[in-house]
């Protein structure tokens, strides 16, 4: 596995990996087999694998310090980027097909409904992220406000969780609501839990 990561190719195959279902929606779109909406199935389908991607970037870290594989890290930039590009298409997917591109409609659309509103400051804030998530960024910020920038993360996920329920409250339909938050609450805690017990070490 560590040979298989350390590959130069690796982070080229992960990108291409990640990429399979955006491929997988652009051709249900040509072969118009996305169900009788498929308006609806493309915001469903892109908000969904935002927040995939979302648990997967942030299970980059707890999976690099229960195995000690160092190497891991180098995979979770471009995670995150591919979490941005799903919230992107998601975010384009509803302004496109269900608001035609009627900016005034899409403005009153956020200031109305709550669930529009948290989902595009959660936007705003992965935007954040992924403009600087590379090099430059970290040198021109400095190390320590770049980290606290990228904190940030731990607050879209609250946010996208509860897009999700908002979204889902309509259909009174929790279930996937649940996995997903239990996951992420399973993410955070060990964050937290993992940051105290590297205290309690430090000052033994």
């Amino acid at each position: 596995m560590r040979q298989v990561l350390r590959k130069p190719t690796a982070k080229l195959g992960l990108v291409l990996v990640c990429l399979i279902p955006f491929a997988w929606l652009c051709s249900g779109i040509f072969l118009d087999s996305l169900g009788p909406n498929p308006a609806e199935y493309l915001i469903r389908s892109t908000g969904d694998w935002t927040l995939r991607f979302l648990c997967i970037t942030l299970l980059v870290t707890p999976l690099r310090v229960i195995f000690n594989m160092s190497e891991l890290l180098k995979f979770r930039r471009n995670l995150g980027v591919l979490t941005f590009f799903y919230a992107l298409m998601h975010a384009l997917c509803y302004s496109v097909f269900d608001m035609g591109l009627a900016w005034d409609e899409i403005a009153e659309d956020i200031v109305k409904r709550p669930f529009i509103a948290v989902g595009f400051t959660g936007a705003v804030m992965l935007s954040l992220l992924a403009a600087t998530s590379f090099n430059a960024a970290i040198k021109m910020l400095g190390a320590v406000r770049w980290r606290m920038l990228h904190r940030l993360v731990y607050a879209i996920a609250v946010l996208a969780i509860l897009h999700f329920f908002w979204m889902r409250s309509g259909k009174q339909d929790f279930k996937e609501v649940f996995v997903y938050a239990g996951i992420l609450g399973v993410l955070l805690g060990w964050r937290i839990w993992h940051a105290a017990h590297s205290r309690r070490q430090a000052r033994v």
